[in-house]
């Protein structure tokens, strides 16, 4: 198979994401494409080195598939009129990784910081994708951030928490794949966390390596140290919207990161 670099994942996204009303800006030095819409002037740029790296794990082309259902959902949803007012249980936190961008389109985008490694936004469900909730449309509707972020953290609360589990060396790791945008989102859900700290009978830990899953962890022993390492880090690489691959002890409803030093299976807190 003809090696993929670059400039070749460049015209592929051209291609896949042709459109009379869309139109390309590339950036040779931040190896990044902008695909953004005539009519709203609105657009989402794309780390072509980040596709790359996506399909060179897979060696797959659904890997450059999945991006460009998530630009095509994206800039659909940009033009759709979005009301906050009327829409209270379609409004939820999303989390992301501290380096996610805090405007759009210039505009301040409605955030709370969490970790040192995650931060909260606000967003309004619309379906199939959903609209970050930005300052500009919080001032249109009249609605200040602390009665989204209720909103928000009521509706998170709400949400379903089914699990899957796995047993391996002892150790119990237990996974929340909903697939409806909002499993990472679950870590904010205290009451949740805090019913599952009850049931532990080692040490509890939570992952969140992207938006659609979120991971508990039964830690019995060290060696399940460097398998939730593997495993977040697992998730981390192979996520459409990657958050952290560190994980977090949870103690007296507080979240702290732990950095697990590899295989001599010690870890620093």
């Amino acid at each position: 198979m003809e090696k993929m670099t670059v400039l070749k994942i460049k015209r592929l996204m051209e291609e896949k994401l042709s459109h009379p009303n869309w139109v390309f800006t590339y950036d040779r030095e931040k190896e990044s494409l902008r695909v953004e819409d005539k009519e709203t002037q609105k657009g989402i740029s794309i780390s072509l080195q980040g596709v790359l790296s996506k399909y060179e794990q897979s060696n797959d082309l659904n890997a450059i598939e999945e991006y460009v259902y998530y630009v095509k959902e994206a800039l659909t949803s940009m033009k759709m009129p979005v009301q906050l007012n009327g829409a209270e249980r379609h409004i939820y936190p999303v989390i992301r990784s501290t380096s996610f961008p805090t405007t759009s389109n210039d505009i301040p985008l409605v955030y709370d910081d969490h970790t040192a490694e995650t931060r909260i936004y606000y967003a309004v469900d619309l379906g199939k994708s959903y609209k970050l909730i930005d300052e500009q449309l919080l001032q249109r509707e009249n609605l200040t951030k602390n009665t989204i972020k209720e909103m928000a953290m009521f509706n998170v609360r709400s949400l379903p928490t089914n699990m899957k589990e796995d047993v391996v060396a002892g150790n119990t790791f237990y996974f929340v794949r909903s697939n409806d945008g909002y499993d990472a989102s679950r870590i904010l859900n205290d009451s949740f966390l805090d019913s599952f700290k009850k049931q532990v009978s080692g040490t509890m830990t939570v992952s969140v390596p992207h938006q659609d899953v979120l991971i508990l962890s039964d830690i019995q022993n060290e060696v399940g140290y460097d398998i939730l390492a593997e495993l977040t880090m697992s998730f981390f690489v192979n996520g459409k919207i990657p958050i952290t691959a560190l994980s977090f002890l949870y103690e007296e409803g507080e979240l702290e990161p732990i950095f697990i030093l590899g295989k001599d299976n010690k870890k620093n807190k």
